[in-house]
C-alpha cells in the first residue's frame, strides 16, 4: 500500500472547495486535467455522496465521494481501477487559513497490478508536485 501525503492553500473558501470537490455535473471533464469526457460517468447521486467513474484511458477509476454539507472532509473510495485495487481512495480535509483554505490530501492505493505495484512505488516522491498541479485550476491554489 502506498500512502501520499500534502496540503495546498486555496484563494476559495471551505464551502467552495467542497463546492468544487463534489460538483459532477458536465463541466467536470473541463475542470479537472486528470478527467477526460470519456472516462466521466456519474452512476449515482444523493445529497451528501456521489458514485462515479472518472480519469482517462490511461487511469481511471470508479469511486465512492462521501462528505457532509457544509462539512470539512470528503472521502473518495476506490471501488475500481485500472491500476489499483479497491480500498484506496482520497481524503480532503479542510480548515479555513487567512481568505482561503489549506487543503490537506491524503491519497492511499492499494495496488492490484504490477504496473500498478510500480506506480505505487514512486508515488511518495512523484505525486505530490504532479497532483498540486492538477489541483492548482480548479481549487484556486496559491
Amino acid at each position: 500500500m502506498a500512502v501520499v501525503r500534502f496540503h495546498l492553500v486555496s484563494t476559495l473558501g471551505t464551502e467552495d472547495v467542497l463546492a468544487v470537490l463534489t460538483d459532477f455535473g458536465p463541466s467536470r471533464a473541463e475542470a479537472w486535467p486528470t478527467i477526460d469526457a470519456e472516462h466521466f460517468e456519474v452512476h449515482a447521486l444523493g445529497d451528501t455522496w456521489a458514485e462515479v467513474t472518472e480519469g482517462t484511458a490511461a487511469a481511471w477509476e470508479r469511486a465512492r465521494y462521501e462528505w457532509e454539507p457544509g462539512g470539512r472532509t470528503v472521502t473518495v473510495t476506490t471501488l475500481d481501477s485500472k491500476l489499483f485495487g479497491p480500498g484506496g481512495g482520497w481524503v480532503f480535509r479542510m480548515t479555513p487559513e487567512g481568505d482561503g483554505t489549506r487543503v490537506d490530501v491524503q491519497l492511499t492505493r492499494q495496488p492490484s497490478t504490477l504496473k500498478g505495484r510500480m506506480l505505487a512505488a514512486l508515488l511518495p516522491v512523484a505525486a505530490p508536485p504532479a497532483l498540486r498541479k492538477s489541483f492548482a485550476g480548479p481549487l484556486r491554489v496559491r
